[in-house]
């Protein structure tokens, strides 16, 4: 295990490395946020305009929000390889070279891409965490850390859940999965609105099945005191934890029926 990581950690930093070789690195980084700052613009403007949903105010959608946001953004930066790999790996056969390499295939496409300016996204809602929880007068204690770390762990295996998954797939639809953006951008995207206003079908859907709503309203509802129970806060890592292990069973799956594409 410490060699894979070790393995991971050399395979990241010369793609980092890499990448600021480019003179322009900084612009796509800056690109990246001003498109997260706009994402959520429209919200500002709406509450701005008509003032709160019921209990429901700025901060409060926005730090829900956030929480889903910077979980993306991190599984998205720490796991690119795996957002690529129905593109670049099964249908050029380029995954037949990682077959031949005696290191954990789960580690090689994890590492096969990053984008430093992917990193701006989970910047981005980190920034409007904190601007939240201190407009909200949320204090920081030791309590409120521990949740939020959770959350945002949870989040991060969920999201590479979802990478996970999609490259299980692809193995037998090679490229069909324009379906798979319902649960990426379209699932963060989908605590704008206010989870007692939402549809039941959304609901249950991103409760239960993608556990978005467990890795952002739960734990954002534990420290704020939203009148959730509190310990609902703490289902987003083990929810997050179990959805990746059946994304990895997917892909398992993919792997062993996986046939070479030749030439």
């Amino acid at each position: 295990m410490l060699r894979e990581f070790r393995l991971y950690r050399r395979t990241i930093k010369i793609h980092l490395l890499s990448t600021l070789e480019y003179k322009g690195w900084w612009f796509m980084v800056l690109t990246v946020l001003v498109q997260c700052a706009a994402e959520p613009f429209v919200i500002v403007l709406m509450f701005h305009r008509f003032g709160g949903i019921g209990v429901w105010t700025l901060e409060r959608i926005l730090l829900v929000y956030a929480l889903a946001l910077t979980s993306f953004g991190l599984a998205e930066s720490l796991c690119r390889g795996f957002d690529y790999f129905p593109w670049h790996m099964v249908r050029t056969g380029n995954f037949d070279r990682l077959l031949l390499r005696p290191k954990s295939l789960f580690t090689q496409v994890a590492s096969s891409f990053f984008h430093i300016h992917r990193l701006a996204r989970a910047s981005a809602g980190l920034a409007v965490t904190i601007w939240a929880l201190t407009r909200l007068g949320v204090p920081f204690t030791l309590y409120s850390a521990a949740m939020l770390t959770a959350a945002l762990l949870g989040g991060i295996l969920m999201y590479t859940g979802v990478f996970v998954m999609s490259s299980g797939v692809a193995f037998f639809t090679i490229k069909a999965l324009d379906w798979i953006y319902i649960f990426t951008n379209a699932s963060y995207q989908v605590t704008r609105m206010p989870r007692d206003h939402m549809p039941a079908l959304f609901k249950y859907l991103f409760t239960f099945f993608l556990p978005v709503l467990v890795i952002s309203y739960y734990p954002a509802s534990a420290v704020c005191g939203w009148g959730e129970p509190s310990w609902l806060g703490w289902l987003a890592l083990p929810s997050g934890a179990a959805f990746l292990a059946g994304s990895l069973l997917v892909w398992r799956i993919g792997v062993r029926h996986y046939k070479s594409t030749g030439s």
